[in-house]
């Protein structure tokens, strides 16, 4: 069998089995193939030696460790397959360890940049526009909840009432978690969801039939997907930091579900409870945060105490 057929062979079961996304498809492709044109070696003779001077090649190259440690991981997966389907007797991958990554803390926005932004969206909105509304609704939303963006565009419109106060939310491989919503972003919502069912009325009874019709989404788009995309949500984020004062590269969704969590343990939350509201599967990932604040803390001695140096 050719290394062709077997790398097609691979992706086909990373398709079927593990519901690989087409760009993770394209990426663990480029990854296998880079170590096949690099070592020259056919993958049913490829040895643990030859997968670790190929590694070494990409050190010397520059290459980040993050990088060496992602094309380190799709070189594993392939043998793994390949011993699992009886292809190869050995799995030479199997001992060799992946680069020690450096623990990287996510940027989070202080609090009084979230208000900033609050303040903002929330004087936009007194203008009554449906835009400005729901650009309103979705960041009060993201801070309160720490929803994934993903996850907040493609909930259902009836997943928001105004006796609301937990959101069924479904994460990252398909679970579920019920997500606790506050009244503050509750009220934006209810006033965002108002004005779009008086804006789609007013379409409805217009006679134009294609702007009047009811979405299903609590954000909806015109776009293919239905709701508003990621990359729709961040660039009206960063169009609020402008209006706020702020560096636009200082706001994203991400950054703000990093905030909910940081603002939550700063402020007493137990780990756990917040390892539930992430969605996180490992508390491990929970606990960087931990380690944020610390971080902070560590700064607030070093700059403000008075026998600091």
């Amino acid at each position: 069998m050719s290394d062709a057929d077997l790398v097609d062979q691979f992706l086909e079961m990373l398709a079927a089995e593990r519901a690989g996304a087409v760009n993770s498809l394209l990426a663990y492709r480029s990854d296998i193939e880079d170590f096949l044109v690099s070592t020259e070696v056919p993958l049913m003779h490829a040895d643990a030696e030859a997968i670790r001077v190929y590694l070494a090649g990409l050190h010397k190259q520059g290459f980040k460790v993050s990088t060496v440690a992602r094309r380190l991981s799709a070189i594993r997966q392939l043998f793994l397959f390949m011993f699992r389907e009886g292809l190869r007797s050995d799995n030479p991958a199997k001992n060799i360890e992946s680069p020690r990554l450096p623990q990287s803390l996510p940027k989070i926005l202080s609090d009084t940049q979230v208000e900033q932004l609050l303040d903002t969206a929330e004087q936009a909105a007194s203008s009554g526009n449906v835009k400005a509304l729901r650009a309103h609704a979705l960041l009060e939303t993201l801070y309160a909840t720490g929803l994934r963006i993903s996850e907040l565009v493609s909930l259902p419109r009836r997943a928001i009432g105004p006796d609301t106060t937990m959101i069924m939310v479904r994460g990252k491989g398909g679970r579920e978690r019920m997500v606790p919503l506050g009244g503050k972003a509750r009220r934006a919502l209810m006033a965002y969801l108002d004005a779009l069912r008086t804006d789609e009325a007013k379409k409805a009874n217009s006679g134009n039939r294609a702007d009047g019709l009811v979405n299903a989404y609590l954000f909806p788009s015109r776009g293919v997907e239905g709701h508003l995309t990621r990359r729709r949500v961040g660039q009206m984020l960063k169009s609020l930091a402008v209006e706020a004062g702020l560096e636009p590269g200082t706001v994203s969704p991400h950054k703000l579900r990093h905030a909910f969590a940081t603002h939550l343990l700063a402020n007493g939350a137990d780990l756990r409870a917040v390892q539930q509201m992430l969605g996180h599967a490992d508390i491990s990932t929970t606990q960087i945060y931990t380690h944020v604040i610390e971080e902070r803390l560590k700064s607030l001695v070093l700059d403000k105490h008075p026998l600091s140096d």
